[in-house]
């Protein structure tokens, strides 16, 4: 016997698995994770936990994996209420003459926090907790995610023609500047540059981008090497294919969060390995909108970062990081025409670390370790479809449902136990979700 006194804890969550992603390859079978303050400080076997802590609440979960919040890198969250308006068409035609048209009758702060509390309700019952946001309103944006203590990293629009946003350059820039301002300190809402893409950015404004990201150490969440087409119309443009146009920018760096990327040469895949650049593979979104395939394997073994985004709803069109990712570990194989490609456990981590890692998250979060934030997940593998169990993490990339998320903890707050949002009213949500449906029907009724 000891006479030593039990800690004290906030939560201890009992799993019959932790997956904890770092050290890499690693399942600890009935292990506990115990929380304080929003933080991990423990992942110890059960009984050892069971006398070490004297938690304030516990938690067990025997049939659940624990894993850390799933992060989607690349999303356009009010574009939830643009779920199914146009779909089975090319990025162009999709872009130009349905999405643009709609956003321009609709966008408003009013769409930009209906459609984020949608996706943040969705995602919470996907075992997402956080996103690498890219839309208009970032304001609105910040303060949606945080009145529902969700983590983002919001961008921070810059495109060539006035939008409901900003009217002009400087007025983009000056925006960009106070959000920023706003949010810089925040423990769950950070800020990154967010040019659209090549096509709808001229230099002059990538230059701004460049030295303003230099100046403030914020990232550059960017569309790049989406499509064939975009390449080709920037050797017509500009003589350079859109990766080494930014590189004679000055923007192919560490900071540079790099999204799609389907167009890709050898030597620019290890351009973005020598400089840092993070990938986000949105393989579904690009599958639907047939604009190419990511050579996810190709970057994972130059040594690239590699994270995974659902996309926005109007072209993927969910927001289930579990298909997303499964998806992405498939088509990795048939890319690099390897069954090795992109295994299990590194499709897991591209979907938690990789995705923190690419936005600057990964001090905090993508990993359960002791002193990172406690943004958890338990999966129930319990199910007739995760049976038998023969591989925790081979179950969770090519079997699991989104379904299967029990319970979601962000910062250590509980969002979802046992299959309830904890925090938001459901019927609500799905009730404003069928009025925008209303108005956008009439928008598209009356053109």
């Amino acid at each position: 016997m000891t006479d030593v006194a039990p800690d004290t804890c906030d939560l201890l969550i009992e799993a019959g698995f932790v997956v904890p992603v770092v050290p890499h390859g690693v399942v600890l079978e009935h292990h506990a994770v115990a929380v304080t303050g929003g933080r991990i400080v423990a992942i110890l076997p059960v009984a050892e936990a069971r006398q070490r802590f004297l938690p304030r609440e516990t938690v067990s979960r025997p049939d659940a994996a624990l894993i850390p919040g799933l992060v989607n890198a690349h999303t356009h969250n009010p574009m939830t209420l643009l779920r199914g308006v146009a779909d089975d068409l090319p990025l162009k035609v999709w872009l130009q003459e349905h999405i643009w048209p709609i956003e321009g009758a609709v966008i408003g702060p009013d769409f930009v926090a209906d459609g984020i509390t949608l996706a943040i309700a969705e995602m919470l019952r996907g075992g997402t907790t956080c996103v690498n946001e890219n839309y208009f309103f970032p304001d609105v944006q910040a303060a949606t995610y945080k009145h529902h203590g969700f983590r983002a990293r919001v961008g921070l629009p810059v495109i060539d023609f006035p939008t409901a946003w900003a009217a002009s350059d400087d007025e983009y820039f000056e925006k960009a500047g106070e959000v920023h301002d706003q949010w810089r300190d925040d423990a769950l809402i950070a800020t990154a540059f967010a040019p659209h893409a090549p096509y709808t950015v001229n230099d002059a404004n990538f230059e701004r981008v460049r030295m303003l990201s230099d100046q403030l150490d914020v990232p550059v969440h960017l569309h790049l090497h989406e499509t064939a087409q975009e390449v080709e119309q920037s050797l017509e443009k500009y003589g350079q294919r859109p990766i080494a146009r930014l590189d004679r920018l000055g923007l192919v760096n560490d900071r540079l969060i790099a999204i799609h990327m389907t167009q890709l040469t050898e030597a620019e895949i290890h351009l973005c390995a020598e400089r840092g650049v993070s990938v986000v593979h949105c393989p579904e979104s690009n599958l639907k909108l047939a604009s190419g395939f990511c050579p996810a394997c190709a970057l994972e073994r130059a040594g690239v970062t590699l994270a995974i985004g659902t996309d926005g709803c109007a072209s993927n069109n969910d927001l289930d990081m579990f298909s997303e990712t499964r998806t992405a570990a498939l088509l990795a194989k048939a890319v690099a025409q390897d069954a090795a490609a992109l295994d299990a456990f590194s499709a897991l981590r591209a979907a938690t670390l990789g995705g923190a890692k690419a936005i600057g998250f990964d001090d905090r979060i993508g990993s359960i370790e002791p002193g990172k934030e406690a943004d958890l997940v338990c999966v129930d593998l319990s199910a007739l479809e995760t049976q038998p169990l023969h591989h925790v993490v081979s179950q969770l990339i090519y079997a699991t449902g989104r379904q299967q998320v029990s319970d979601v903890w962000i910062a250590g707050r509980p969002k979802l136990l046992q299959r309830v949002l904890v925090e938001i009213d459901i019927d609500g949500v799905i009730a404003n979700a069928r009025q925008w449906r209303e108005r956008i029907a009439g928008i598209r009724h009356s053109d």
